[in-house]
């Protein structure tokens, strides 16, 4: 086994699985950097002809909280560009070539549920919660997830999860097909990497050519969706609403949104 890092991911490979582990516990907060990190690492895997799959993992209680909007909560609002320069980067992880499998342990919510949608297969714990608790803060879903989950769980239960912004339990999102494999926290990273291992096994020509297929055109829908939830994202971060969520969700309450 070898071992590396880059910013705050470290990379271990295991004959032809390279585990990625997001270190910044506990919550596993995104920022720029990091998903710029996450995208170097992946384009840099697919002309690793040792690499034939990935792991994406992280450190810590949570899988990733996503973005820490008390820490940035103007970050939207004063945003110039037309587009979202982490959406960018998020869109290059999109365009990855070799299979990813997610170890989901704990919370994947907001942008880290959207990152744990990049993943062609996730692995998760009971204790897992997948949120899109964007209405919680007053916000636009982003990461490309108006998207994602659609395709992954149909219109109807991407609609329940984007309007109520219910957080699911492993065992809720494993019955809905978020979930490929539920099994208990002790056995996750076995389970995660056992699976990798499995698809590492195939030829792994095919294997990416058979992605590359079923994944046809999915970067440039994430691209195109982006664009738009960076444009309702830069408004409703202007807003009274915005404002009142973070506060409530800091503060774990209901919200007391105003429509303005």
């Amino acid at each position: 086994m070898s071992t590396a890092r880059k910013g705050d991911v470290h990379v271990s490979t295991h004959g032809h699985v390279t585990v990625l582990e997001i270190r910044r516990p506990p919550n596993n907060f995104f920022d720029l950097e990091l998903i710029g990190d996450l995208s170097s690492l992946v384009e840099g895997l697919d002309d690793d002809v040792d690499c034939r799959a990935i792991v994406l993992a992280s450190e810590g209680k949570a899988f990733c909280a996503g973005a820490d909007f008390q820490r940035r909560p103007a970050e939207l609002a004063g945003a110039l560009e037309d587009r979202n320069p982490l959406y960018s980067e998020a869109v290059r992880l999109f365009r990855n070539r070799k299979p990813i499998v997610a170890a989901v342990q704990g919370p994947a919510i907001g942008g880290g549920f959207g990152l744990s949608l990049v993943a062609d297969f996730r692995v998760a714990a009971p204790e897992a919660r997948f949120g899109a608790n964007f209405v919680k803060l007053g916000i636009h879903p982003g990461f490309g997830l108006t998207h994602t989950l659609p395709r992954l769980v149909g219109v109807q239960k991407a609609n329940w999860m984007f309007m109520t912004g219910r957080r699911l339990t492993g065992e809720e999102a494993a019955a809905i097909g978020l979930v490929d494999l539920l099994v208990p926290a002790e056995r996750l990273r076995d389970a995660a990497m056992a699976l990798a291992q499995e698809i590492a096994e195939g030829a792994p020509l095919a294997v990416q050519s058979t992605r590359a297929t079923l994944r046809r055109g999915l970067a440039d829908a994430v691209q195109a969706q982006t664009d738009h939830e960076f444009v309702e994202q830069k408004w409703l971060a202007r807003t009274e609403d915005h404002r009142e969520g973070i506060l409530a969700v800091s503060e774990r309450r209901a919200g007391r949104f105003v429509a303005r």
